[in-house]
C-alpha cells in the first residue's frame, strides 16, 4: 500500500485503521470484538510495544518505515479478511500467549474462562482432577492452560490433524510442559486405550451446523473447516464423543463441552440428557457440563 505521510502519529494511524475496518464491515471475534481494539492490538504488536500500554504512545510520531508497515498490515486485514491472529502469528487467552497458524482455529474458547475463574461445579484449583484430557486440542491452548492451573495433573491432548499437533507441540515446548502434557494423534478416542481414565475431559469440538457454515463471514472461512464443521445439525462429532466418553471418565469424572450456538440442535439430538449449562461472560448456554453418571 502507498505511504500516507499525513498520518503522523500512532493516534492518526489508529483512527485511519478504525475507519477502514468499519467501512469494510469486517467481522471480529478472534481476540477482539470491535474495530478499535483490533487496530490497537495490530499496531502495538507491530511496533513491539506492550500490548496493555497504549496511552503513553498515542501521540508518538512514527518513522516512515513503521507507518508503512502498519498500513500494509491494515490493508491485509481489509483486503484478505484475515483474522488478526493469522497476521501476527499469535493469540492470547487468559494471559497466555500461543503460536497460531492457519492450521488451527484461533484460541478463544470460553472454557478457559470457566476453568481459570473456578466456575465449574465440582472443580477446584486446589484439588487436582488427576488426569485431564483435552479432546480436539488444536493449538493446545486449553490443554496448556489446564496444565498451568493444575500443576500436579497429567494432561493428554488429542487431535486428528497432524498439522495442528505440530503447532501444539511448539506451544507445549514454549510453555515448558513436555514432561506433563502428552500430544496424541487420534480420531477422537480411537487411539486411547481403556487404561486412560480422566477426572476431567474438556472439549471444544467441531460443532457448527451446515447452514451456519454456509453463512460464516470470510474471517472464519480462513480457519480449518475440519475444526469447525459439525455436519448437518452440528452434532456429528458430539454424538461420538458422548458415546465414548463414559469409558474414559473416572467414576466421578466430568465432561466440559462447548457447543456454541447449537443448544437447540443439542437438545433435539440428546433429549434424554439434562446437562448443567454454564454461563460465561459472553453467553448463557454455549458450554455444558455432564458427569459420567449422566452419560453411563
Amino acid at each position: 500500500m502507498k505511504d500516507l505521510p499525513e498520518l503522523l502519529t500512532l493516534r492518526d494511524v489508529l483512527r485511519y485503521a478504525v475507519s477502514r475496518f468499519n467501512a469494510a464491515s469486517l467481522s471480529f471475534g478472534h481476540g477482539s470484538d470491535n474495530a478499535w481494539d483490533e487496530a490497537v492490538y495490530l499496531a502495538l504488536h507491530h511496533l513491539h510495544l506492550p500490548l496493555d500500554t497504549l496511552e503513553p504512545f498515542l501521540d508518538a510520531r512514527l518513522l516512515s518505515s513503521e507507518r508503512q508497515g502498519l498500513l500494509d498490515l491494515i490493508a491485509k486485514r481489509v483486503q484478505q479478511r484475515l483474522p488478526a491472529a493469522y497476521l501476527t502469528g499469535e493469540a492470547w487467552l487468559r494471559g497466555y500467549r500461543f503460536e497460531v497458524t492457519a492450521d488451527v482455529i484461533v484460541p478463544r474458547s470460553p472454557i478457559a474462562e470457566l476453568l481459570d475463574e473456578e466456575r465449574v461445579p465440582g472443580l477446584s484449583l486446589s484439588d487436582s482432577p488427576g488426569r485431564i484430557l483435552d479432546m480436539c486440542t488444536g493449538s493446545g491452548c486449553l490443554a496448556i492452560i489446564a496444565a498451568h492451573l493444575w500443576p500436579e495433573a497429567e494432561v493428554d491432548a488429542v487431535d486428528v490433524s497432524e498439522q495442528a499437533l505440530a503447532v501444539a507441540r511448539r506451544n507445549v515446548a514454549t510453555h515448558g510442559l513436555e514432561n506433563r502434557l502428552e500430544l496424541i494423534h487420534s480420531n477422537l478416542f480411537e487411539q486411547l486405550g481403556p487404561e486412560r481414565q480422566y477426572g476431567l475431559i474438556i472439549c471444544n469440538p467441531p460443532y457448527v451446523n451446515s447452514q451456519s457454515m454456509d453463512a460464516l463471514p470470510p474471517e472464519y472461512r480462513h480457519e480449518p473447516e475440519l475444526a469447525l464443521a459439525g455436519g448437518n445439525d452440528g452434532m456429528d462429532l458430539v454424538r461420538r464423543i458422548l458415546e465414548a466418553a463414559p469409558r474414559h471418565l473416572t467414576d466421578d469424572g466430568l465432561l466440559l463441552l462447548e457447543i456454541g450456538h447449537e443448544r437447540p440442535y443439542f437438545e433435539a439430538a440428546f433429549p434424554e440428557l439434562n446437562p448443567l449449562w454454564l454461563a460465561t461472560h459472553g453467553a448463557e448456554d454455549h458450554i455444558l457440563l455432564l458427569r459420567r453418571t449422566d452419560l453411563a
